[in-house]
């Protein structure tokens, strides 16, 4: 019996690629991998955040109860001040919390400025031409229609605030989730008496995300271990896509009912729960304190002098 002939594509050569990338020519990654390689970064990030939170920082040592009123309170805050000065002035205390609870400084800008604040600026830009807001033109972008148009004063400075706002919150509100593990956020939550099935759904929906992501991983990889066909075909990669979207629903619930019956087995009555119990500490009512000092000047400022 004779052996079966070695496929030529196996004894093909390839032109290997130097690192600089300057010798043969690189593929672009396919949706399927493009979509992988983002769950991945989440779950990178996720992982950073963790050890981002164990830090021996400033807002890493405060009580989390204490952490998320004082922080929703500042929130509140930040909505009510009218000025673009006294905005800037708070965002730049969130950048010292920053410095003084040990996070990175660049990995805290781009999370805060890569997504909410840039698209809230695209939204508010109508808003600074002068036939959308009237009043002093100070670019002038030409004429239409017989009148003058261009950026006026007011159309800026309203959009300034909104933009300074929109950052202001945002870096609070990942600020909070920085330095806090999600485990005691959550209990902290509960704490403070938020509702026990919006905990529960919020808890698992978080575990989740990240059991989805390396299922879905592992069923790529392992269709492309065993299959030998053309890694660009987009055809085919949707044919997968929708073949395994009902095999992963199945798993997803089947995993869903043992991790369910586990927490039952092992006392789990719908309370979000965590190892070291919640104690308050004097760092928590000097912090307490200085929020509520800092509040205070912060209205003092808005209604007076800027005003």
């Amino acid at each position: 019996m004779s052996r079966p002939a070695t496929p030529g594509w196996l004894l093909q050569g390839q032109a290997a690629l130097c690192p600089c990338g300057c010798i043969g020519r690189r593929r672009r990654a396919g949706f399927l991998s493009q979509t992988l390689e983002g769950a991945t970064r989440v779950l990178r990030e996720a992982i950073f955040n963790e050890e981002v939170a164990a830090r021996r920082g400033l807002l890493q040592r405060l009580d989390p109860r204490v952490k998320l009123v004082s922080l929703v309170a500042m929130l509140v805050m930040v909505g009510l001040v009218e000025h673009v000065a006294v905005l800037l002035g708070l965002y730049a205390a969130t950048i010292a919390l920053v410095a003084l609870s040990r996070l990175p400084l660049a990995f805290f800008l781009k999370r805060v400025w890569l997504f909410v604040p840039a698209f809230t600026a695209v939204v508010v830009l109508p808003g600074t031409l002068s036939f959308v807001t009237h009043g002093q033109i100070v670019v002038g972008l030409g004429h239409w229609l017989g009148h003058d148009v261009g950026l006026t004063r007011q159309g800026l400075g309203a959009a300034a605030l909104v933009i300074a706002r929109v950052a202001s919150s945002t870096s609070l509100a990942i600020l909070l989730t920085l330095t806090t593990p999600w485990p005691r956020l959550l209990a902290a939550l509960r704490a403070l008496l938020a509702p026990r099935l919006f905990v529960l759904v919020v808890g698992m929906a978080y575990r989740f995300l990240f059991t989805l992501s390396g299922t879905v991983t592992d069923m790529y990889e392992a269709r492309r271990a065993r299959a030998v066909a053309n890694p660009r075909d987009v055809r085919q990669g949707r044919r997968f896509v929708a073949a395994s979207a009902g095999s992963l629903f199945g798993k997803a619930y089947a995993l869903s009912e043992e991790v369910h019956q586990a927490m039952v087995a092992r006392g789990f009555r719908g309370e979000a729960r965590v190892l070291d119990r919640f104690r308050l500490r004097h760092a928590d009512l000097v912090w307490t304190l200085a929020v509520a000092a800092a509040m205070a000047l912060t209205f003092a400022l808005d209604r007076g002098p800027v005003g």
